[in-house]
């Protein structure tokens, strides 16, 4: 048996942990520059604010409705929700974290008998500890497991945690599950089910094996065909497998000078070499795109992309972050306002399989820096997240009266709330 434990709305349970007063209230978390709305509770979602609504559109849509909004605050969900987790692995023999909110766990070895009951153990142990409501999904399988976590999390007389162990209950509850809600299913598979009238898991299920491989030649479609018969086919080795990490975002207003464009890429090096080295892992090859704003037909547009290969597999923050720059000064081009830009890091594998290249210039440094990226990791993580930064990441803005102000982070969050678990300047202070 497989679980799935999912935390509900989990960006707005962060926020919720540290304002009990919103509780049962309407609010939403924004995107990087407080774009749009990334997050709601379902208190939102029942006033119809959408996934992806711009900000500007709250007041205009939904006039007289106290909505809170939050500054996405990534920092303080993935403390939050690395609590959790510290949590489950208490509870469970085996477990596989998925997602920032998302975490397979192996109930195979369990010696509890009733799965039922030790699910709704742990969602009240979780509320009692980190105040964070969390849905659980049982099953023979990870993909039964995720449709039994979608009624969890949906009808309160599951008590957040929802068993599927019997032929009868899968037959119920996949006659219930629309196919575009099934794990595996893309948006473009779905639409195609559904024009064969495939409607439902259920209806998916039924279909022939040999219909389903003729129809999509997918190894991926096959599988969750697979599993909703009941079968356990999903490795959790291919699972944890990332082939690439990317970090981009839209700025806040628009950019034409390479220093400002070069700021905002080394940022974004520098979170995914961070998140590689959380992971035990190196990349071969890092990319890096730029464009413009495609909705201001009155510009010039422009986009483009570069991939520019490691000699050595590496997750050095420094190595990484001149490599971007490096691939930037490539694609850059004066003239055009620049509204996004990324990184990807690709080609990843465990660090434990690094080999040296001979064309490696600077294969002598890598234990210098290896040593260097340790100390980084670990003043940030006990004094908070870009305590210390590269020079390069930092920007320094002209100010009206001549003076110099520099900022590591140029990330617009007027919303941002505090963080009182990973910051001393945030802790709470009780009168």
């Amino acid at each position: 048996m497989y679980g799935i434990i999912d935390c509900d709305n989990c960006y707005v349970s962060c926020e919720r942990v540290f304002r009990p007063d919103l509780k049962n209230k309407p609010v939403v978390v924004l995107s990087n520059n407080d774009g749009c709305v990334v997050a709601r509770s379902n208190e939102a979602k029942k006033l119809g604010i959408k996934a992806g609504m711009p900000y500007y559109q709250l007041q205009e849509k939904f006039p007289g409705q106290q909505v809170t909004a939050f500054s996405s605050n990534y920092e303080l969900y993935g403390e939050m929700t690395g609590r959790v987790v510290s949590l489950i692995r208490q509870a469970a023999p085996n477990y596989f974290r998925y997602s920032i909110d998302e975490c397979f766990v192996n109930l195979k070895k369990m010696e509890t008998p009733d799965l039922k009951l030790w699910g709704e153990q742990l969602h009240q142990k979780v509320m009692r500890y980190v105040g964070m409501p969390i849905s659980i999904g049982i099953a023979s399988n990870k993909t039964l497991a995720k449709v039994a976590s979608h009624f969890a999390k949906r009808y309160p007389g599951y008590k957040h945690c929802c068993l599927i162990d019997t032929d009868v209950k899968r037959e119920k509850a996949l006659k219930l599950f629309p196919i575009e809600n099934v794990w595996g299913i893309g948006r473009r598979y779905a639409a195609k089910l559904k024009s064969m009238g495939v409607l439902t898991a259920w209806d998916f299920a039924m279909r022939s094996p040999d219909w389903v491989r003729h129809t999509f030649h997918n190894v991926v479609i096959f599988r969750t065909w697979r599993e909703l018969n009941g079968e356990d086919c999903v490795p959790e080795e291919e699972m944890a497998k990332k082939k690439s990490i990317c970090t981009s975002r839209s700025f806040n207003g628009m950019i034409s000078e390479f220093s400002d464009l070069k700021t905002h890429i080394s940022n974004y090096a520098a979170h995914c070499a961070e998140k590689l080295r959380q992971e035990g892992s190196v990349a071969s090859a890092v990319s890096v795109f730029i464009r413009t704003n495609p909705f201001r037909e009155d510009l010039p547009q422009y986009e483009n992309f570069v991939e520019y290969p490691l000699y050595t597999a590496t997750n050095s923050t420094i190595t990484i972050v001149k490599a971007c720059t490096q691939a930037l000064e490539r694609i850059y081009r004066p003239g055009f306002q620049y509204k996004k830009a990324g990184v990807i890091v690709m080609q990843t594998s465990p660090e434990t399989a690094v080999q040296s290249s001979l064309f490696d210039l600077n294969a002598d440094q890598f234990d210098k820096l290896k040593k260097l990226d340790r100390v980084l990791d670990r003043i940030n993580k006990v004094n908070g997240t870009e305590t210390v930064v590269l020079g390069s990441q930092q920007y320094t803005p002209k100010t009206p009266n001549g003076k110099a102000e520099v900022f590591a982070n140029v990330i617009k969050h007027d919303f941002r709330s505090p963080n009182p678990t990973t910051r001393w300047s945030d802790i709470i202070l009780l009168k």
